[in-house]
């Protein structure tokens, strides 16, 4: 398993696929499988049986599937272009990651 660049929470910009060019918050991160779950992006169909116990409806339901973490890139919160991640530590000992593209510190 390897530590991943992308966290929850972060904006991403889809880079191949049918998906590309739209972004979105990452929803949720599956370090095990290398896949992110996107906001707004790779909607499947999925039928569901109604269970009254959980108070579910059933039907067709639409969600967000996840896509593989290597199709995604981060968007710069200064320039707002898609970058790399790289990790910088600070003088006080804090390590932080950091945009190639343009320097912004990504975690404060």
């Amino acid at each position: 398993m390897v530590k991943l660049k992308i966290k929850k929470g972060d904006l991403v910009e889809v880079i191949t696929g049918k998906e590309r060019g739209s972004r979105g918050k990452v929803l949720s991160v599956d370090p095990k499988r290398n896949r992110v779950v996107v906001e707004g992006v790779n909607f499947i169909k999925r039928h569901t049986r109604p269970d009254p116990g959980k108070n579910i409806q059933g039907g067709i339901v639409e969600r967000e599937a996840a896509i593989h973490i290597s199709n995604v890139k981060l968007v710069s919160p200064d320039s707002g272009r898609p970058t790399r991640v790289g990790f910088k530590i600070l003088e006080d000992g804090e390590k932080v990651r950091v945009a190639k593209v343009d320097g912004a510190i990504l975690d404060r």
